[in-house]
């Protein structure tokens, strides 16, 4: 099983330096990814293009770009430069985004997720494998009257959704290589995730799916006072219907009860938990929130995991 971080360096005086500096000493203490996210801000893919050709050996990946907001002939030219940067160690995560962030920020109304997440992946997968595509969709169309290959990302890029919710997850096993759950945690990965995208997979005759499992925690001695800080951030997603339906069926409440957060000991027991129940791959998320001590001494029970 991989292991990896998403890194998330916005209180920095300037990200990208930071993120360069954090994703080296993730891969110094044997971490195998790091993972970046799509806010209003930084641009994930750039800033995993960045991170792989400073950091050679690391997998990055987006985790995720929404579909609304977006056009598959932007996202392929912005993941087939990644990749050809990072020599085919980039991996494209995509999302069916929120309606707070896509009507309050785009502007646009946030209809048929699920539809248009379909068109998108399949447009998106025929411009990532062969560089060309001639999609009509109800929601979507791709089209390329002049070729739209990068050289050197010939060999296309991963596809992978952050799908929890039983109509994202179907789409996700027919049409893409695998899903990144947030916030769920293993009952919710073992009863309900890994069965529906795996049985989705196979129906289509697609192979068997990653599950990459991004989990906030971290490995710290203060855990009161860091899960308090893990439940005033983490508010915002309890507001969201796919990640509340999540966090329920993993036996949560709040946001903050699906996060890892104790000493050693505790932690590597609730990765092999993910591992149990189907994860390919674990990606901790959140450790900014405990400090540097904490954040490395994390990361260094993770690269002992990944070893």
């Amino acid at each position: 099983m991989t292991i990896g971080v998403a890194i998330n360096a916005t209180g920095a005086g300037n990200q990208i330096d930071a993120t360069v500096r954090h994703a080296a000493e993730a891969a110094a203490a044997g971490l195998r990814s790091a993972w970046f996210g799509q806010t209003f801000g930084a641009d994930s893919p750039q800033l995993a293009a960045i991170v792989g050709r400073e950091v050679p050996g690391l997998q990055v990946g987006t985790s995720a770009i929404p579909v609304f907001g977006r056009h598959p002939l932007h996202v392929s030219s912005q993941a087939l430069t990644a990749q050809a940067a990072t020599h085919g160690r980039y991996h494209l995560g995509l999302a069916l985004g929120t309606k707070l962030l896509t009507e309050g920020g785009f502007g646009l109304p946030y209809e048929r997720p699920v539809a248009r997440l379909r068109e998108f992946l399949t447009a998106l997968r025929a411009l990532t494998e062969s560089g060309s595509a001639d999609f009509h969709g109800e929601l979507i169309t791709a089209r390329t009257p002049t070729p739209a290959h990068v050289p050197g990302a010939e060999d296309g890029v991963p596809l992978l959704v952050a799908a929890m919710g039983p109509q994202a997850l179907r789409a996700s096993g027919e049409l893409a290589d695998g899903v990144l759950p947030y916030l769920a945690g293993p009952r919710a990965l073992a009863e309900h995730i890994v069965p529906a995208v795996t049985a989705a997979a196979r129906a289509a005759g697609r192979p068997a799916p990653r599950i990459v499992a991004l989990v906030q925690g971290v490995v710290t001695d203060d855990v009161d006072a860091v899960r308090e800080r893990a439940t005033e951030q983490l508010a915002f997603y309890e507001q969201i219907p796919s990640y509340a339906r999540a966090i329920a069926l993993s036996g949560g409440t709040r946001a903050a009860d699906v996060a890892v957060i104790g000493d050693e000991r505790t932690v590597a027991a609730e990765v092999r938990r993910y591992r149990d129940a189907g994860a390919t791959e674990v990606v901790f998320a959140g450790t900014e929130i405990a400090g540097d001590a904490d954040r490395h001494r994390t990361w260094a029970l993770l690269g002992e995991l990944a070893g």
